[in-house]
C-alpha cells in the first residue's frame, strides 16, 4: 500500500507539472543550490521555466514554487557524449548481436528502455556513437512519442581500414546524407586488441575533412599514441578512450584544440563484472579480458594527466554499453576520486564542455536565459560528495518532468 500511495504522488505531481507547462505557465523550481554549468554556484535560488525555456535565474527563493528543493542541489541536465543505446542483454542473457534470433521489435523496445533509463539518470543529451537503428530512437524521442535525452547519432561507425580515401570521403557522404549528426572513425584497433594504428595519415584526412565540409564532427576511436596524434593533426575534431595517451599527445590535443573523451572504469567494470554476458564474442576472449583488466589504472592515470594538462577540452564520454546504461554517473565519481578531477570541473565537463563538442551550447548544456530547461536535481551536494550524482531525484527535459520523487526528505511540491 505504502508503494501504491508513492506512486500515486509522483504521478499527481508529474501530472501537475506537465498541466502548467501546458498551459503556458511557469515552472519555478527553488533548490538549496544553483550550478550553472559553467562554474557558479548560487544559494537558495530559484529557476524560473517557461514554454519549454529558461526564462531566468533568480538569485533568492520565490514563494510558493511549483518545486522545492531545500537539501537538493538543482544543475544543467548531464551530457554524455558517447553512448550505445542499441546495446542490450538479449532473452538469452547475451549481449545482442544481428544474428542472435531478436526481431527486430525487441530490439527497437530495448533501446527505447535505455533511453529511457539513461534520462532517469538525470542524463538530458546523449551522443550515441555506432548504430543505424539510432536514427529512428532519435526521430522518435525528437517527436515526444517515447521518454528519452535528446540523441545524437553517427549511424554505423566507419571501420573499414581498407578504403581508399576517396572511398572514405564517400562513406562520409552517405551517412551525413541518411541524417548523420557525427561521424565515428575507429583508427585504432579495440583495446582487447591492443589499440594499434588502423587508419593511415591521409585516411584520417580525407575523412575528417569531409565531415568538416559536410558540417558535422568527426570523432575518432584511438588508443595508441600513433593514431592519437594522426587524427589530431588530420583535424578530427574529438579522440575517443586513449588509454595509452601519453603527455606529449595530450598536449598536441590541447594545442590543436581538439576534443578528449576518455573513459575511466564504469566500461571496463560493466564488461569484467558480467563476463557472462560477453564471453566467446568476438574479441571478448580470455586475452581481451586481460587486456581490459590492465587498462583500468591506465585509463585513471590518462585522465590525471589530462585534468593538469593546460588547455585540454575535456569531455564526458562513458561508453556505456549492454548493462552499463543508467549508471553513466559512475564514471564522473570515478574521475573524481580515483584520477583526481576537482567536482566543480568535472560537472562543467559533463555539461558546458560537452555541449560545446556537440555543438549544443546554444541549446543545452547551462543554466541560462533563453536555453532549453534540461534541469536536473540530486539529493545532497556534488561539490562535497561526487556520489550525490547517483541520486536524481528531479529530472526536466526541454521543460517537461519526467522524474520527481517528493518523498526525499526535506523537498515537497507546492501547488
Amino acid at each position: 500500500m505504502r508503494l501504491v500511495r508513492r506512486s500515486l504522488v509522483i504521478c499527481l505531481t508529474l501530472a501537475a507539472a506537465r498541466s502548467a507547462a501546458a498551459q503556458g505557465g511557469p515552472i519555478t523550481i527553488v533548490a538549496g543550490r544553483v550550478l550553472d554549468g559553467r562554474g557558479g554556484s548560487l544559494k537558495n535560488a530559484t529557476v524560473v521555466v517557461d514554454r519549454g525555456r529558461i526564462l531566468r535565474i533568480e538569485p533568492r527563493p520565490v514563494e510558493r514554487p511549483t518545486f522545492s528543493f531545500p537539501n537538493g542541489t538543482l544543475l544543467p541536465g548531464l551530457i554524455d557524449a558517447h553512448v550505445h543505446l542499441g546495446a542490450y542483454v538479449n532473452r538469452n542473457g547475451r549481449m545482442h548481436t544481428a544474428d542472435d534470433g531478436e526481431t527486430a521489435a525487441q530490439s527497437a523496445l530495448a533501446g527505447a528502455a535505455n533511453a529511457h533509463r539513461t534520462l532517469l539518470a538525470g542524463f538530458t543529451t546523449v551522443a550515441s556513437i555506432g548504430g543505424a537503428e539510432d536514427l529512428d530512437l532519435r526521430d522518435a524521442i525528437g517527436r515526444g512519442e517515447i521518454p528519452g535525452p535528446r540523441v545524437l547519432t553517427s549511424l554505423d561507425p566507419i571501420t573499414d581500414a581498407g578504403l581508399t580515401p576517396e572511398q572514405l570521403r564517400g562513406e562520409v557522404r552517405r551517412r551525413v546524407a541518411a541524417g548523420a549528426n557525427l561521424i565515428k572513425i575507429f583508427a585504432s584497433r579495440s583495446i582487447r586488441d591492443g589499440g594499434a594504428q588502423t587508419l593511415s595519415d591521409a585516411q584520417l584526412s580525407a575523412a575528417c575533412g569531409e565531415a568538416r565540409a559536410a558540417g558535422v564532427f568527426a570523432v575518432v576511436h584511438a588508443h595508441s599514441p600513433e593514431s592519437i596524434r594522426a587524427a589530431t593533426l588530420a583535424g578530427c575534431h574529438q579522440i575517443e578512450h586513449g588509454v595509452f595517451a601519453t603527455t606529449e599527445v595530450l598536449a598536441l590535443m590541447a594545442s590543436r584544440g581538439t576534443y578528449f573523451d576518455p573513459q575511466c572504469a564504469l566500461i571496463f567494470r560493466n564488461y569484467l563484472d558480467n563476463r557472462k554476458w560477453f564471453q566467446g564474442l568476438g574479441n571478448f576472449t580470455e586475452e581481451g579480458f586481460a587486456a581490459m583488466e590492465r587498462a583500468i589504472p591506465l585509463a585513471v592515470a590518462v585522465i590525471r594527466n589530462a585534468v593538469a594538462t593546460p588547455g585540454l577540452k575535456l569531455v564526458f564520454g562513458t561508453d556505456a554499453v549492454a548493462g552499463a546504461h543508467g549508471r553513466n554517473a559512475e564514471d564522473l565519481v570515478c574521475r573524481v576520486r580515483q584520477a583526481g578531477q576537482r567536482p566543480m570541473d568535472a560537472l562543467v565537463s559533463a555539461t558546458r564542455t560537452t555541449a560545446e563538442a556537440l555543438g549544443l551550447s546554444r541549446e543545452t548544456g547551462t543554466l541560462a536565459a533563453g536555453l532549453a530547461a534540461d534541469l536536473i536535481v540530486v539529493s545532497g551536494n556534488p561539490l562535497d560528495d561526487i556520489t550525490a550524482l547517483q541520486r536524481v531525484v528531479f529530472v526536466m527535459r526541454a521543460g517537461q518532468v519526467h522524474r520527481h520523487d517528493p518523498t526525499l526528505a526535506g523537498n515537497r511540491t507546492l501547488q
